[in-house]
């Protein structure tokens, strides 16, 4: 088992706890300033960080503030995430949607090579431990309504909001201008 360390810091209205180990980020948690946070909630990861964790973490509030502060577009940050093979590939493909854009769970499925795993890609957002680096937010139902995110649909609501949409005139792009936007 890995060693993994925890901070936590307020950013804008967010209490946002970082969890990384020597070699990367492994989680994040975001919770609304109208959530109460236990520290006892983390009683399990060690509370003094290693000087590299260390580093990871800082380095990850700082582009973290940036994102809130509409000044960064994409994290350039390690992960130590683990998951199924399926799971790290819809996680990478995830990791490829542009800031501002948004797709279907449809699109990532035949993204990935896999046109019938709608409801596993759902899945396997569901199971994202780092959302906003790995951007879970930009992805939609097919119809362009918000669907499920684990802070809340009011947070998914906010970040989208954010990167420049207006929920209520959602629109999604086709899957080959985000295919070749990507490159």
């Amino acid at each position: 088992m890995k060693n993994v360390y925890s901070q936590t810091e307020k950013i804008n209205d967010y209490t946002i706890r970082l969890f990384a180990s020597d070699k990367g980020l492994v989680k994040l948690e975001m919770f609304p300033e109208s959530n109460k946070v236990s520290s006892g909630e983390v009683e399990k990861y060690k509370s003094e960080a290693s000087v590299s964790s260390e580093k990871i973490l800082n380095e990850a509030f700082r582009q973290i503030t940036e994102y809130f502060n509409a000044k960064r577009h994409k994290f350039d940050l390690p992960i130590d995430i683990t998951g199924t093979p399926f799971q790290m590939g819809v996680w990478q493909a995830l990791r490829s949607i542009p800031y501002g854009k948004v797709v279907s769970y449809g699109m990532i499925a035949e993204y990935i090579g896999n046109p019938k795993a709608v409801r596993a890609v759902g899945m396997a957002n569901n199971k994202n431990p780092i959302a906003i680096i790995i951007p879970c937010h930009r992805v939609l139902g097919k119809d362009g309504h918000l669907t499920g995110f684990g802070s809340g649909m009011d947070v998914k609501q906010k970040l989208l909001e954010l990167e420049g949409h207006q929920v209520n005139s959602m629109k999604i792009m086709g899957v080959h201008s985000w295919a070749q936007s990507i490159g």
